[in-house]
């Protein structure tokens, strides 16, 4: 099963001022409506390879609903980065092949949106793995109603689609050998960030990047402590790294694995996030 991101998921309590943020930081986003559940609504940024960045919040306090429900405390945490999901075809199938690969799933269950413009859009959610959907493994969605609904038009923004999901885990081994497991991947780059705080790990030609905390003292182990294990920043596609930077007026460049990158203002977005080439 090849490993596509469909969009990843921005998590806090207020839709409205995330909102503020994102167009502050020169990404602004387009309202997608509520969820049929009621709880919660999102925002949404869809760049050019068809994938996208939702923001997403309560409508009022209490939470979220169904395989969602454990995005609750992210939310409400203003967590930031909080979930990732993956493209399915057949989502019933890999639901099944998961299983047989000895890795839980809930669901699939019918998901559905309504647009502002009245439009009701319908999918099937399936959560992989333990701890909340799409928390270290990606849930997965197929859509029931056309993707073309659910996906709005690429933003005039210099940014392709999104190049890596980082996610916060405690032992590195063990979210190693559950990737292979899950997805078949081999091999795999280490190396250690000290400015991220973090002993990394890549799997070439992949979305996914994990990070483990280097010492009690790292900020994501505190992040670890609060909201548990889940993405802890996001890494989106540039062509022009060095036009990007001056366009959103980004800090100054590290590097992950080889790959400059670039981050936003983390105290504007509410979310780590960076551009790379």
């Amino acid at each position: 099963m090849r490993l596509q991101v469909d969009h990843v998921t921005v998590c806090g309590s207020d839709l409205a001022a995330m909102r503020r943020g994102f167009a502050d930081a020169g990404l602004v986003t387009s309202y997608g409506g509520p969820h049929a559940h009621g709880v919660t609504h999102m925002d949404q940024l869809a760049f050019r390879d068809g994938s996208y960045l939702e923001l997403i919040a309560p409508v009022a306090r209490g939470g979220a609903a169904g395989l969602m429900g454990g995005w609750a405390k992210l939310m409400e945490g203003n967590a930031g980065a909080g979930a990732w999901a993956a493209q399915s075809e057949q989502i019933h199938s890999d639901a099944a092949r998961f299983r047989s690969a000895g890795i839980e799933v809930r669901g699939p269950e019918a998901g559905s949106r309504k647009r502002p413009d009245g439009i009701v859009l319908e999918w099937e959610l399936a959560a992989v793995g333990s701890g909340a959907a799409g928390s270290v493994l990606p849930f997965l969605i197929q859509d029931r109603t056309p993707r073309s609904l659910r996906v709005p038009s690429p933003a005039n923004v210099p940014v392709h689609g999104v190049a890596a999901v980082v996610l916060g885990i405690r032992d590195l081994g063990k979210a190693i050998a559950l990737f292979r497991s899950a997805y078949g991947l081999d091999k795999v780059l280490v190396e250690t960030s000290p400015e991220f705080g973090a002993e990394l790990a890549h799997f070439p030609e992949t979305p996914v990047m994990l990070a483990a905390p280097v010492g009690e003292e790292s900020w994501l182990h505190g992040r670890l402590d609060r909201f548990g294990e889940c993405p802890a920043a996001f890494l989106l596609a540039t062509h022009n790294l060095a036009q990007a930077r001056r366009r959103f007026s980004l800090a100054a460049q590290a590097s992950f694995f080889g790959h400059k990158l670039a981050w936003f203002d983390e105290d504007v977005l509410g979310s780590r996030i960076a551009l790379t080439e």
